[in-house]
């Protein structure tokens, strides 16, 4: 390079040098800007996305329709003709229900499993004039009733499908009325006790909160007791059959309960 420029005038070696010197910046500059590069910053991680759990205890408030089906056999010792005697057939007793539930429930996998106890109000009335006294009116009436079932159900994230099982009471009211006057000739109350049987279908619109609707059937057991007046005198002995459908509304709110993360 000194050579090249021995003997040229001081202004052209300057000229060159700094020709020079631009060209070797322009190649460095590649290099130096690779080395000044930003790294590149890790996206977010994604956040799990929570999983509907039916487990927890839970309360809740149910509604709806039932009816009853009675059935009156009027038996000794009645004092009445035997041919009297026998069957005096059978009416619906019909109309609202409302209560409320409590109970707890445990999913492993897609099964559910629970525990409840239910109780309503009632206001299921029917008559039925009878066949061998008709001027005199068979009524029957259901006040309230009671559950107590196991569940074992299938769950799809929030919906829920169940069936259940147990036991049942029924607190009924019986009379026989005079069809002209309406006057009360015989009652009785009794409360008994059955089987029950159900299904039901739930959502969870909710963390915690749940709607469903449920049909229930309750098998209960036949009885047979007496008539008073409303004197307190024999009125008569009469064995009766009954049984309820229920198709209820129902909401919940569940306590706690685990949710569990899914990525």
């Amino acid at each position: 390079m000194i050579g090249v420029l021995k003997g040229q005038p001081f202004h052209k070696i300057s000229s060159q040098v700094a020709a020079a010197a631009m060209v070797v910046c322009a190649l460095s500059a590649p290099a130096f800007a690779a080395d000044l590069r930003l790294p590149v910053k890790a996206a977010p991680p994604i956040p799990p996305v929570p999983v509907f759990s039916w487990t927890g205890f839970y309360i809740g408030a149910n509604g709806g329709w039932g009816s009853s089906r009675n059935c009156w056999d009027l038996v000794p010792p009645t004092p009445v003709p035997p041919a009297l005697l026998g069957p005096e057939g059978c009416h619906d007793a019909t109309g609202a229900v409302a209560g409320g539930q409590i109970g707890y429930r445990w999913q492993a996998g897609a099964a559910v499993f629970g525990l409840e106890a239910q109780g309503n109000w009632a206001d299921l009335n029917g008559s039925k004039i009878s066949p061998p006294f008709p001027a005199t009116t068979n009524r029957s009436r259901i006040e309230a009733f009671g559950l107590f079932t196991g569940q074992i159900g299938w769950a799809v994230e929030n919906t829920l499908f169940y069936v259940k099982g147990g036991g049942a009471v029924t607190d009924s009211r019986f009379r026989y009325t005079d069809n002209a006057t309406g006057i009360v000739l015989g009652a009785a109350n009794d409360t008994r006790w059955g089987a029950a049987v159900g299904v039901g279908l739930e959502f969870g619109f909710a963390s915690n909160w749940s709607v469903g609707v449920e049909y229930d059937h309750l098998f209960m057991q036949d009885r047979t007791f007496d008539f008073t007046s409303p004197a307190g005198a024999y009125a008569g002995t009469v064995a009766t059959r009954q049984d309820v459908d229920l198709v209820t509304t129902r909401v919940n709110y569940r306590f706690g309960g685990p949710v569990v993360a899914k990525y």
